[in-house]
């Protein structure tokens, strides 16, 4: 039986909410424990692309998730954007990985800079001293030299980089196929097991 991870999963002011709410759901039901983080902006976002509220508050976003996604208390853990005491914030208590799902450029840049101006770059920034696993998924496009810039130094600072580019091999036959191929390739590299989609050279 594979053993929960602790993910710490950050949504920014990307478009892109679908991804980081389908990979929320995921983690969740796979039985792996989520430190959830989301920005203001993210929650204009959730509004404009899913018409989903998100709660301002900590609580009562743990009480929507676990309601939502049908899951146990203390599964999900959800902190403010200046909650300084979150355990995401020390290198003494730091997740098995984090993902930032939508990641917008200017958190990004944060990152790549090393600000920690708010809870997330500070997670982010902890992940990549402790050497511990950080995935963003940058939703922008075209890209300028200085997004590629950004995106290189932190790559060679132990980051992955994972656009949120959906392949056609499988031939999806709807948005939710898209959505789903790609949080498949994000929980391919946090190790958690998933059926999303068949994997190339299997059956289809």
């Amino acid at each position: 039986m594979q053993h929960p991870l602790t993910v710490t999963l950050a949504f920014t002011g990307a478009s892109g909410m679908p991804y980081g709410m389908r990979l929320l759901e995921v983690l969740l039901t796979q039985g792996q424990h989520v430190y959830l983080l989301y920005s203001q902006v993210a929650q204009i976002v959730a509004q404009q692309e899913m018409k989903l509220t998100l709660p301002s508050r900590a609580k009562e976003a743990e009480a929507f998730f676990n309601e939502r996604f049908n899951v146990s208390d203390g599964q999900l853990r959800v902190f403010g954007r200046e909650e300084w005491f979150a355990p995401v914030a020390s290198g003494s208590n730091p997740a098995d990985a984090m993902v930032i799902c939508p990641c917008t450029m200017g958190t990004l840049a944060a990152i790549a800079a090393g600000m920690s101006q708010n809870l997330i770059e500070r997670a982010a920034d902890v992940m990549l001293k402790e050497n511990r696993q950080l995935i963003l998924v940058p939703r922008e496009t075209p890209l300028s030299a200085i997004h590629l810039e950004n995106m290189l130094r932190l790559v060679r600072g132990g980051a992955v980089i994972l656009p949120p580019n959906p392949g056609f091999y499988h031939h999806p036959q709807d948005v939710q196929a898209m959505v789903d191929f790609v949080v498949a390739r994000i929980l391919d590299h946090l190790g958690v097991k998933h059926t999303l989609m068949p994997r190339w050279g299997e059956a289809q």
